[in-house]
């Protein structure tokens, strides 16, 4: 099932939701050069009837042409740096690395316990790069009762066409495959010098009025969700 939006996408398969919006500013850009931005994006996934959404298992998301990231000069966190470790611990280990921030919810269903919500923080790092490609790493912990870390690698590959970007990568079983993931958001937003110039982790230009991203979800009942959802820009220059 997919769907192609201006505004926010929802796109629903039989009991199954999926709402994702995003956005950036600034929306004037010039028309040639790449500029610092802040990028925001969220994607909500529920059901109709109130039941436990399936699993999400795996992601691939890909991003617009007119967009640019940067790593040189930055500092890249190990995985390895970041397993077993609190939302605190993880962000001290690694500050210099930090790219974004954000939230991550789940529903989990455990014996003894009334259907549960469980909210953590988000940290996106800068990972090593991997065949060539730069990373960015997810950490999130969760609370009691699960009390499990998650870092996920996500590789993001230069493309041609009409997307520049693609990362593509697994979402890990949460509380041993009985939970759900509901809720996600992040904010992008890195600044740093490097050689003597300031650098943006993500940067764009607006070379014809939209900035697009296109996403693929599937989930562990076999359902694939996929479309895009399209910004505006206002060129200059």
């Amino acid at each position: 099932m997919a769907a192609d939006l201006a505004g926010a996408a929802m796109v629903r398969v039989g009991t199954l939701v999926l709402r994702a919006d995003g956005g950036f500013t600034p929306q004037l850009l010039p028309r040639h050069r790449r500029v610092p931005i802040r990028f925001q994006g969220y994607g909500d996934i529920g059901t109709t009837d109130g039941s436990q959404p399936p699993a999400l298992q795996h992601a691939k998301i890909e991003f617009d042409r007119d967009g640019r990231l940067t790593t040189k000069g930055l500092p890249a966190c190990p995985p390895a740096k970041l397993g077993g470790t609190t939302t605190k611990q993880a962000r001290s280990r690694c500050r210099g690395a930090i790219v974004g921030t954000g939230h991550v919810a789940a529903e989990i269903s455990l014996a003894g316990f009334d259907r549960i919500e469980l909210r953590s923080p988000l940290t996106l790092f800068n990972g090593p790069r991997q065949n060539g490609n730069p990373t960015v790493i997810g950490h999130a912990r969760a609370p009691f009762p699960v009390s499990e870390t998650y870092v996920v690698v996500a590789p993001i590959e230069r493309r041609r066409g009409v997307f520049g970007y693609r990362t593509s990568f697994d979402v890990p079983p949460i509380a041993g495959g009985l939970g759900s993931l509901t809720h996600v958001d992040t904010k992008l937003a890195r600044t740093y010098r490097s050689g003597g110039r300031k650098r943006s982790f993500v940067s764009a230009r607006c070379s014809d009025g939209i900035l697009q991203t296109q996403g693929y979800f599937s989930f562990s009942d076999g359902n694939v969700i996929y479309g895009s959802v399209f910004k505006f820009c206002r060129a200059r220059g």
